[in-house]
């Protein structure tokens, strides 16, 4: 019976120092931009605009206004010394009630470009209720969460352009920003 115990706790030892050493060699990390005073804070701007409320401003007036039943969304990155090191990852989706059941969204995240000047802004026509387990919840309370369409989107960061999103009424984007926190390793053939 000892040498079980003693069995197992050697396994999950084990275990829990190769998960400790996987986790520190990660070398990406999701952050925002350090902010100039020194905290890291999230420097990312963004705006929604209806057709109701729709404001055209100078750093976005070549994009669409919303249509109806859309809403823009304009996501502007503040300019950085390395901006090749960081990537900007979005999840579009919309918080909803919801049961002790997985649920999920269904739509189509599309790219497109403003014609006569070539910048991409990204459209999501129509968000569906999507796929769902059918567990009986009881008398368990529902409870507000995101829920996102199939897929994350990771863009390069751009400082120069907004990042335009239309979607429908109601929907929302969640970004974070990734930097790199290590250098590239080379794979080459050894001479031999």
């Amino acid at each position: 019976m000892k040498i079980a115990i003693i069995e197992q706790t050697k396994k999950y030892s084990i275990a829990v120092s190769a998960l400790a050493v996987s986790l520190f060699s990660f070398s990406v990390l999701a952050t925002s931009p350090v902010h100039p005073d020194g905290l890291n804070q999230n420097m990312i701007t963004s705006q929604t605009y209806s057709t109701a409320n729709y404001q055209a401003h100078e750093e976005s007036k070549m994009y669409p206004a919303p249509a109806e039943g859309m809403e823009q969304h304009i996501l502007t990155l503040p300019s950085l010394d390395d901006e090749q090191n960081y990537m900007v990852e979005i999840q579009i989706g919309q918080t909803k009630m919801v049961d002790c059941n997985k649920h999920g969204l269904s739509g189509e995240l599309t790219q497109d470009s403003v014609k006569g000047w070539g910048y991409q802004f990204y459209k999501v026509n129509q968000i569906t209720d999507g796929p769902s387990t059918m567990m009986a919840c009881l008398e368990l309370a529902k409870k507000e969460a995101f829920l996102q369409i199939p897929g994350d989107l990771k863009i390069n960061y751009d400082s120069r352009l907004p990042k335009v999103f239309y979607l429908p009424k109601g929907s929302e984007i969640r970004y974070r920003v990734w930097r790199v926190e290590s250098g590239f390793n080379t794979s080459k053939l050894n001479a031999q």
